[in-house]
């Protein structure tokens, strides 16, 4: 008799919706309206589309491979003879989740305590962050049924309050569409692509979390079916979200003020335009939102973590498992995000995040064009999205470079101490595994 998986279609959806909108929305609006005007709406829905062509191999190859480990297995087992490649993958990956749900945890302080006089205060707001996680790391060694649950609701109702911010927003707005089509021509004449592709990449972040849906496989009904379907829906969905919100963002709050507010831009517009309502609606939203996006992590990446140190890239006690619950790795991954809050510098943290995640989308459409064939991908499609990432990486860094060298420079220290430590785990324990597929 076939057993029935705690994890069905929408509880699939949810994660995956989830796991993209976190805090992006809340965040990128402000600085895309500082490089791209009322075409911001129109750059984040494309940065959509390249989440689609980064999706693709992560479909494909989930679908072959039905593996938990998803980035780092669907890499290890293409390349099956190289352990660097697979500790180095593993550890990237893994430090990208990892600088996320630090972020979201941030977000969610910050957005939580906004209402208060100690909202200026950075010692209470890291230590919400630590417990938000700390919350999350406990629903989730307790139990996949209950995290499924739990963020079915979240998502769905996050959902639901999105959409009424849009229709405050457009109900308030004081700016007819053919004057707003006159702003957006006259942008359109000012504005180079370059800069909307540019705007487009470092949207992805915002898309950043679809993946963690394969991390589910072991617990989910008809993996084939179900994988695609809710990968590719939730895109679409995420996408005529931030489309949605930014153009009515943009048409009810004067770019001015987006662009002085940044990451709290469509907080304090709405506040100015409804009220202390409307301005609530929108923390509750925030505070949904970066809910959500830790739980959907939190879960997906633990697994993926267990999976890693199954093969012996990372310590084996992380392996561990209870009621097919990595315990140890959701405890480890709690405890060095919250140490990464600690410390501070998230914003550093996160653009590294988002480089990782464009990088190792990247890699994953390689080794999902290698074996084409047996994927059944197309070769069109698998080239274009290899070409397309590997630019969006390039913008990204290409932006990095011109806007705030140090932190490039960061970034490149972050990814020198990770890839010597990789390095080493894959000679001293790599070269002693066996393959574990």
């Amino acid at each position: 008799m076939k057993t029935k998986k705690n994890l069905g279609f929408i509880e699939l959806l949810a994660i995956a919706i989830g796991g993209m909108v976190g805090g992006g929305i809340f965040t990128i609006l402000g600085i895309s309206v500082s490089m791209v005007g009322t075409l911001a709406p129109f750059a984040i829905a494309l940065g959509g589309v390249i989440a689609w062509f980064a999706a693709y191999a992560y479909v494909k190859l989930g679908v072959y491979y039905k593996d938990e480990g998803a980035t780092y297995a669907f890499f290890k087992r293409t390349y099956p003879s190289s352990h660097i490649a697979a500790s180095f993958i593993g550890w990237y990956t893994i430090f990208g989740y990892i600088s996320t749900l630090a972020l979201y945890a941030y977000t969610f302080s910050s957005y939580a305590i906004s209402g208060f006089d100690f909202a200026q205060n950075d010692i209470v707001r890291k230590i919400l962050a630590i417990l938000i996680i700390v919350l999350f790391a406990f629903i989730n060694t307790w139990s996949v049924k209950g995290m499924g649950k739990i963020e079915d609701i979240m998502v769905y109702s996050k959902l639901i309050i999105l959409l009424i911010i849009s229709l405050v927003l457009i109900s308030f707005t004081k700016t007819d569409l053919h004057s707003f089509a006159t702003t957006i021509k006259a942008d359109m004449s000012n504005t180079s692509f370059m800069s909307i592709l540019i705007v487009s990449s470092i949207t992805f972040v915002a898309y950043e979390g679809f993946q963690l849906v394969i991390n589910a496989v072991n617990d989910m009904d008809e993996a084939e079916k179900n994988i695609p379907k809710a990968i590719y829906l939730a895109i679409v969905l995420v996408a005529l979200i931030y489309f949605f919100i930014a153009f009515s963002a943009t048409m009810a709050i004067s770019a001015d003020e987006l662009i002085k507010n940044k990451e709290s831009a469509l907080a304090n517009g709405m506040g100015n335009i409804a009220g202390d309502i409307g301005q609530n609606l929108v923390i509750l939203g925030a505070i949904l939102a970066t809910s959500s996006a830790i739980n959907g992590t939190l879960f997906g990446s633990s697994h993926q973590m267990a999976r890693i140190a199954d093969d012996g890239y990372l310590p084996s006690v992380l392996s561990f498992r209870e009621d097919q619950i990595p315990k140890n790795s959701i405890i480890a991954m709690a405890t060095i995000a919250s140490l990464l809050i600690v410390v501070g510098g998230l914003r550093l943290i996160l653009e590294f995040g988002s480089i990782t995640f464009l990088l190792v989308s990247f890699l994953m459409s390689v080794a999902n064009f290698k074996i084409r064939e047996e994927t059944s991908s197309s070769f069109i499609i698998s080239l274009v999205s290899i070409i397309g990432l590997f630019i969006g990486a390039v913008l990204i860094l290409y932006y990095e470079f011109l806007t705030n060298p140090k932190q490039l420079l960061f970034i490149f220290f972050i990814y020198i101490i990770l890839s010597i430590s990789a390095f080493i785990y894959a000679k001293i324990k790599g070269k002693f595994i066996t393959p574990n597929y």
